[in-house]
């Protein structure tokens, strides 16, 4: 499993319209506990498969586009390797990019692992748009931007840190 200096990922998107707003760097971890049905991404469930990749190679793919807007983090779970994506988010916030995490956890779930979890807690604080929540099947609809059901939310981290309580995303 991942350290703090590498991750264990199913691959990687160079250049992605769909996994967040604007350009976006997508990796998509290997290893998730939800066992969603149908979910989009099967082959990342097994915390075995995958590649262990450095953070430093995966910076390095980032830093040959310079159009990207940010980095997302899908799977699989990232939150499940919290501690490498928060090595790669501190450096990708250090070159001016914003972050967009997908999890199955909802955020609620997330932020009572964060009080047990340090690298977790850290990583949301680094985190810009979360979609949280598991897929839905009998929720499944292909009309939503960047998710696949209806009982996944967009929030916008950043308002939700401001004000105190969730704070859906708009796009701007």
């Amino acid at each position: 499993m991942s350290t703090a200096d590498t991750l264990r990922i199913a691959g990687i998107m160079r250049e992605s319209i769909v996994d967040g707003p604007g350009i976006r760097f997508a990796v998509f971890c290997q290893g998730c506990p939800h066992d969603c049905p149908d979910c989009h991404n099967p082959e990342t469930h097994d915390f075995g498969g995958g590649t262990e990749v450095s953070i430093e190679k995966i910076l390095a793919a980032i830093d040959e586009d310079p159009i990207l807007k940010g980095v997302t983090f899908s799977g699989g779970e990232p939150t499940c390797q919290a501690e490498g994506f928060l090595t790669l988010a501190k450096a990708v916030k250090d070159r001016g990019l914003d972050i967009t995490m997908f999890s199955g956890y909802t955020y609620e779930q997330l932020l009572q692992r964060a009080k047990e979890e340090p690298a977790l807690a850290d990583l949301l604080d680094l985190t810009d748009l979360l979609i949280d929540g598991p897929f839905v099947k009998a929720k499944k609809d292909l009309t939503l931007q960047f998710r696949g059901s209806s009982n996944q939310r967009l929030i916008d981290m950043n308002a939700t840190r401001k004000e105190g309580k969730i704070v859906l995303w708009e796009q701007k």
